[in-house]
């Protein structure tokens, strides 16, 4: 049921995350043939499948369009209603006029006839004249009525110059003054203005006139043969012959044929990527966590790669493809991290333009980061892999190359520069690592090593103030982490778990044993009280771990070390003081809870087993097998382990691996005869 439980959301993810990266898939259609102006052709001799005319590139459309436009004269119209209008109203302003005196009819005259001069120029907005200017336009089609006329935008006026006209010039005899109180600004208002419908359908016919081809090439013409160098005239042919093959492979029908294909293609290969952790990884598939992390790489460096090949961002080489496998090293195993990059790889293979020579590179990439960081214990090492990466896709690349072309002088020295960018950015997995360790509470190897190093400032503190059990912690260490060896646990995270485990004993180092002098505290303590400090180290050690900002992995060890065991001494003391009365459990529990991982369980069965060696008053392989077996059998009695994925055979590894340490440990001998005389 708990195999149920997991699988059907971890296949919905699965599934989602085929059909998020298949949307996003370039549309095009894949043109067979993979070219580059002024290298030697791959293929066989091709001709014309049919007649197809040569296109000229955008860059030489867009420099014609630009001319044609260049000699454009935009269309405005002229408002034939605005003259006779204005007019009429000055002729009638100067009838309702009662004094005519100063205002004599030769200054009507001149106004109304400069009036039509002005609006048969043309007065226009200031804002449309500077735009003409700005665009540096001579001349303008003029429309009056069907008819245009072409106009040079000097003839035109604004409403100010207009004005300025009339004043600068009347003839001598009319004063100026009289002719400002004739308020002629009242009458002068903008006649022509920009035809923005007949200005655009003239400059898409212009457009239009421009041809996007500049021949044709026959059915049956030969185009270009195996080892012929493609000339800038045989790049035009096939580059033409690829737009003429991505047009027709469009359409609704066959869109949707195409999205249909993508996505077979790329869940085939995401299901072989559940394929190999439902086989191999079963604990990071049945962990909803784990399963959104893969995913995640997954999906980023393949939606990545597509934004790349659909908008032409960059050259696909800057991405740093082999962050994926780093991170995933980092956090589970070497063969994840090759596995999860071949996929990815493999359906990024699919988009890109050079697929084979894409897949050689980027499988060596991953090749290179399984071997250089096969054990990964420093930060630095990312740095080390990163330069290694740097170097083997610079040879890889170099010697391809040379294969292909058979000339040095061939080579794109530029790929150089984006190996080197792909480089930087791989620096930045340092950083990276760090983050994710936060987001989704991972504990890398990395930060187990530096954790466990006793210069750390929590263990430096422990060695210090309670050097017992420091010197415990260190040997616990010792046993779990060689027990996990031997049962397939994480042996790096039991070590660091044991240095932390009983760091709440700092709270009261003088209350256990193996930091006491010739005084026991405990001597003027009632057993209850006694259990309640003992059992406290628990929960000091939790809050120490958390003010530390230590791990949650590392955490779990501090608050499983003991389980829902009791603290027997005191337990056991108090029973056989007071026969007669019962116990209160709860004072005499530790809170727990139980452990729930092999790692958690190794380290309660040898942090008890090497508290309790220390009693042994001889270390004899017999004593030791004895208190070995008896310590973990109670320990399994009272259920403790029980929540624990260990088996029988994982408990008899534990056993005698214990046992054979601690004869180490304590140097056990043998009995030396004496001499007979």
């Amino acid at each position: 049921m708990k195999l149920k439980y997991y699988t059907i959301p971890t296949a919905v993810f699965f599934v989602v995350a085929a059909a998020l990266i298949a949307y996003f898939f370039p549309r095009e259609g894949k043109f067979r043939y993979q070219f580059y102006e002024g290298k030697p052709w791959r293929y066989e001799l091709l001709t014309a499948p049919g007649d197809f005319p040569i296109y000229k590139t955008d860059e030489q459309v867009k420099a014609e369009r630009d001319s044609v436009l260049g000699n454009f004269e935009p269309y405005f119209r002229l408002d034939k209603e605005v003259e006779p209008s204005v007019v009429a109203q000055l002729r009638q302003a100067y009838a309702a006029e009662p004094n005519h005196q100063r205002i004599t009819p030769p200054y009507m005259q001149y106004i109304e006839r400069t009036l039509v001069q002005l609006y048969k120029s043309g007065i226009v907005s200031y804002q449309e004249l500077e735009e003409l200017k700005k665009d540096n336009r001579s001349r303008i089609n003029l429309l009056a009525g069907n008819v245009a006329q072409a106009r040079y935008v000097s003839d035109l006026f604004t409403v100010r110059t207009a004005y300025e006209f009339i004043l600068n010039n009347a003839p001598p005899a009319l004063d100026r003054d009289l002719l400002r109180a004739c308020n002629v600004n009242n009458y002068l208002t903008e006649n022509v203005s920009y035809d923005k419908d007949m200005s655009a359908r003239v400059k898409e016919d212009l457009l239009n006139s421009v041809p996007i081809a500049n021949g044709m090439v026959q059915a049956g013409e030969r185009i270009v043969d195996r080892g012929e160098i493609v000339d800038n005239r045989t790049y035009n042919i096939l580059r033409s012959l690829k737009m003429v093959h991505e047009s027709k492979t469009g359409g609704n029908q066959r869109q949707g044929l195409m999205i249909g294909g993508q996505f077979v293609l790329v869940f085939g290969l995401v299901f072989c990527f559940w394929l190999y952790l439902w086989s191999f990884r079963p604990r990071i598939l049945y962990s909803r966590k784990n399963t959104l992390f893969m995913l995640l790489c997954i999906s980023a460096a393949c939606l990545l790669t597509e934004l790349c090949v659909r908008y032409h961002l960059f050259n696909v080489y800057i991405l740093p493809y082999a962050i994926v496998p780093i991170v995933v090293r980092t956090f589970f195993d070497s063969r994840t991290a090759l596995f999860a990059h071949l996929v990815i790889v493999l359906i990024c293979s699919l988009m890109v333009t050079y697929p084979h020579e894409f897949l050689i590179l980027q499988v060596i990439a991953g090749m290179v980061v399984t071997f250089s960081l096969k054990d990964l214990s420093e930060r630095s090492q990312l740095i080390r892999c990163a330069f290694i990466l740097y170097l083997s896709y610079t040879l890889s690349y170099t010697g391809m190359a040379i294969y292909m072309e058979a000339d040095v002088s061939k080579i794109n020295w530029l790929m150089l520069l984006y190996f080197g960018i792909n480089f930087i950015l791989l620096m930045f997995t340092y950083i990276l690592v760090y983050m994710l360790e936060k987001a989704f509470g991972y504990v890398s190897s990395i930060t187990l090593v530096e954790l466990s190093n006793i210069n750390n400032p929590l263990l430096k503190n422990l060695s210090e103030v309670a050097p017992g059990t420091f010197q415990h912690s260190l040997q616990v260490s010792t046993l779990a982490s060689d027990a996990a060896v031997k049962i397939g646990a994480d042996a790096q995270l039991v070590r660091t778990g044991a240095m932390y485990h009983d760091i709440g004993k700092m709270a009261n180092p003088a209350f256990f044993t193996e930091n006491q002098g010739s005084v026991n505290p405990h001597d003027q303590l009632s057993y209850e009280e006694s259990a309640r400090i003992i059992i406290g180290h628990v929960a000091e050690g939790v809050k120490m771990a958390a003010k530390a900002s230590l791990p949650q992995a590392i955490v779990d060890f501090i608050r499983t070390h003991h389980g829902r065991g009791k603290a027997k001494y005191f337990y056991t003391m108090y029973k056989n003081r007071y026969p007669d009365r019962e116990p209160d459990e709860a004072l005499f529990t530790y809170p727990g809870p139980n452990p729930f991982s092999k790692e958690t369980g190794v380290l309660m069965m040898a942090d008890s087993v090497e508290a309790a060696s220390r009693s042994l008053t001889e270390h004899t392989e017999e004593k030791i097998t004895g208190l070995v077996n008896r310590i973990i059998d109670g320990q399994q009695a009272d259920g403790l382990l029980k929540n624990t994925p260990l088996t029988f055979r994982d408990v008899e590894l534990v056993k005698s691996t214990f046992i054979e340490k601690l004869k180490i440990m304590y140097h056990t001998r043998i009995s030396y005869p004496e001499m007979k005389k």
